[in-house]
C-alpha cells in the first residue's frame, strides 16, 4: 500500500476554515490547493517543467478520457499517467461519472435514437463513445479498477450527478 495521509495544520475558530497537508506517495499537497487539469493527461499549453515553475502542487486526469484513449494498457505500461506525462508530483483521477452523464454523441456517427451518450441503472452506466461509438458499461467498481490502473495518488468514488 502507498503512504498516503492528511494532516491538520491550521484551523481558524470564527469561519472552521483549515489548512492541511496531503501526504502521497509522489509528494505532499498544502491544502487548500489549485488542481491543474490535465484531462488527457497533459495540461495544454504547458510542460511538466512549466507546471512545477508555476508551483503547481498536483495534476487532475480524466478517468472517461483516458479509458477511452490512449486505453488503460498503455498508461499502465508506463506506469501510471504521471510518468505517461513526465510529471512525478502527485495525481488525482476524476471517476469518470460526469463525463458519462453528460456528453453527447456526435451525431454524424451515431443514430438520432442513441445519440444521448449514457443511460444509468443500477448496475451502472452504459454510454457510447464520443470518439468511436463504441458501447461501454461504467461501474463503480471498474471505475475504481481504471483509476487504480491510471495510477493517481487520489481517485475520486464514482458519481451520478444530478443534471
Amino acid at each position: 500500500m502507498t503512504p498516503f495521509s492528511f494532516e491538520i495544520i491550521a484551523k481558524d475558530k470564527k469561519t472552521r476554515a483549515r489548512a492541511g497537508i496531503i501526504k502521497t506517495a509522489r509528494g505532499d499537497v498544502l491544502t487548500p490547493a489549485f488542481s491543474v487539469v490535465g484531462t488527457r493527461a497533459s495540461v495544454r499549453g504547458l510542460s511538466p517543467e512549466e507546471l512545477k515553475e508555476a508551483n503547481c502542487q498536483v495534476v487532475l486526469a480524466n478517468t472517461y478520457h483516458l479509458y477511452l484513449r490512449p486505453g488503460v494498457d498503455i498508461i499502465k505500461k508506463f506506469g501510471g499517467f504521471a510518468p505517461f506525462m513526465g510529471w512525478d508530483r502527485p495525481t488525482i483521477t476524476d471517476s469518470g461519472g460526469y463525463q458519462v452523464s453528460f456528453l453527447w454523441a456526435p451525431k454524424n456517427d451515431i443514430s438520432e435514437e442513441s445519440a444521448r451518450v449514457s443511460k444509468i441503472t443500477d448496475q451502472g452506466a452504459t454510454f457510447i463513445s464520443h470518439i468511436d461509438g463504441s458501447k461501454h458499461l461504467l461501474t463503480p467498481e471498474k471505475s475504481m479498477e481504471i483509476q487504480k490502473a491510471l495510477g493517481a495518488d487520489i481517485i475520486m468514488a464514482f458519481a451520478n450527478p444530478l443534471p
